[in-house]
């Protein structure tokens, strides 16, 4: 449909900003791997979302508190990255597998894109339009909008096929 090209680390920041909120939620660079085989070399990050319970949450924003007024702004830097750890290992967090997903990170050109994508016209119905008929599951809103906007129908094959 269409296509966009915006820069790997604008999308990396804005990721990692939408979601890093610690101590609830942790964005985690890979240990260094440069001594590993290039093919065993980790360059993803990880989300972690916060899992003990009321107290231990309580206590693990004191400990993100005492890192000053800059402490829960995300940084690559190995130095927060430990304090980070060092949460994660105190603590109980689940991996976030979704975190990163594209639908999900908060960024201007990615958000301008998907707004012109579903408001782009295909067959006399937006994207967005297709997308809410073919997901509502109404059987008889989808055959309506096959018909008037494909004229495609219910009937014998050989019929259909004249």
């Amino acid at each position: 449909m269409d296509v966009v090209v915006v820069s790997g680390l604008s999308v990396a920041k804005a990721r990692d900003g939408h979601y890093h909120n610690p101590p609830d939620y942790l964005v985690l660079e890979p240990e260094d791997t440069t001594d590993r085989t290039r093919n065993l070399q980790q360059t993803n990050t990880n989300g972690y979302k916060f899992q003990s319970g009321p107290t231990e949450f309580k206590e693990a924003t004191a400990i993100v508190r005492s890192w000053g007024a800059q402490g829960r702004k995300y940084k690559p830097a190995r130095e927060y990255q430990q304090k980070l750890r060092e949460l994660l290992g105190r603590y109980t967090y689940r991996l976030d597998t979704n975190y990163a997903k594209m639908d999900r990170i908060v960024h201007e050109g990615i958000e301008e894109f998907k707004s012109k994508v579903m408001s782009t016209v295909v067959n006399g119905m937006a994207v967005g339009d297709w997308g809410s008929v073919f997901s509502s599951g109404d059987e008889t809103r989808i055959k309506a909008a096959l018909a008037k906007h494909l004229h495609i129908t219910e009937g014998p094959a050989g019929k259909l096929l004249v």
